[in-house]
């Protein structure tokens, strides 16, 4: 912030020169290449071994709040969920905001699926063990491809949807986890509105109103009540300094410059149950320590009571992002570990 208001750069910039990633040595395990998927920059990982029959497919989308990250910041990551699991990992660079705005991120990760659903053959994949994984921004990117390609009579059926701490909607900021947490690292409260507003219009001016729930009219508030509510949250999680709080007046100005914030593509908890019924498998993990607990607890129970299988990973002692640290310049966050192995596990099974 004091870069960006001394005009040197951005505050954006500047994450992301702090988060860029290095390459690492030649991996002896994996075939590690760059490739282009329908023009969107990719990196595609295959295990050396000889397997007996196709391997299964993971179509990887980082996170970063839409606004950061890289092939290169989840290289460590991709490269032990294709070992780990024996699987052809394909790691998508799509577009960044607020340069891209909504739904670019959404189209290159959905373009780059299509194009690996339709060209297994080239890497050895079973078309019908295609999954898609993301965390954070990754995780809400593979939900909204998912209920996309729900119920496409021309594609295989997708194999699974791993979602790890995601975030899946804009209309309240104020469920028990988001001031439970709000300023517990690596995501506070304020910046999952800021990087939300950053991805949908580059904006973030109204970032105050937007947590103070002023942006959604009282009626589509109601309507949506039933799927983001507190009423939803296990009582477990509630147990932490939690205080009911209204959303202030609706303005609705504010709401004319954020209403794409009730499109499931954005917000993919806001599906309808018609195409929440028709998803694969699924796999969420949650941090007890991470403002969007709520957002995979409360997708968690619309996926069960509409019959969808989900297999729960929660972290009592988790924070946001932790499993990007499983092994980060040489310390060590068992949490992050056995987070990344219940993925990995999850994957075995399929």
């Amino acid at each position: 912030m004091i870069l960006e208001k001394t005009g040197l750069c951005s505050q954006i910039t500047f994450g992301r020169y702090v988060r860029q990633g290095r390459r690492l040595r030649v991996d002896p395990k994996l075939f590690i290449q760059d490739l282009q998927f329908n023009k969107v920059p990719v990196r595609v990982y295959q295990p050396k071994a000889t397997s007996h029959g196709r391997r299964r497919g993971i179509l990887f989308f980082h996170g970063g709040g839409w606004v950061f990250g890289s092939l290169d910041t989840y290289e460590k990551v991709c490269r032990y969920l294709s070992r780990e699991s024996e699987s052809v990992v394909v790691s998508v660079q799509y577009r960044l905001a607020p340069e891209h705005k909504y739904p670019a991120a959404y189209e290159d990760c959905l373009n780059a699926t299509l194009h690996f659903m339709r060209n297994t053959d080239l890497y050895g994949v079973d078309p019908t063990r295609i999954s898609v994984c993301g965390d954070s921004a990754g995780g809400n990117l593979a939900a909204a491809v998912s209920q996309t390609l729900a119920g496409r009579a021309d594609l295989p059926r997708l194999r699974a949807q791993i979602l790890i701490y995601p975030g899946l909607q804009a209309l309240d900021f104020n469920l028990p986890s988001y001031h439970q947490n709000r300023g517990v690292p690596l995501l506070f409260r304020e910046r999952a509105a800021f990087f939300a507003l950053q991805y949908l219009n580059g904006d973030a001016s109204h970032m105050q109103e937007v947590l103070k729930g002023s942006h959604i009219p009282p009626d589509m508030r109601q309507k949506y009540r039933k799927w983001v509510s507190p009423d939803n949250i296990p009582e477990e999680f509630k147990v932490r300094g939690v205080k009911a709080l209204n959303p202030s007046d609706f303005m609705a100005e504010v709401y004319e410059t954020v209403k794409r914030f009730c499109e499931p593509n954005l917000c993919p908890l806001l599906a309808e149950d018609a195409v929440v019924h028709q998803l694969p498998e699924s796999f969420i993990l949650t941090c007890e320590y991470d403002v969007l607990r709520d957002d995979g607890l409360l997708y968690k129970k619309r996926l069960e009571d509409n019959g969808v299988q989900v297999t729960w990973c929660h972290l009592e002692d988790g924070f946001h992002g932790i499993i990007s640290l499983y092994d980060y310049g040489g310390l060590s966050f068992p949490s992050g570990k056995r987070g990344l192995d219940s993925v990995v596990n999850f994957l075995k099974g399929l």
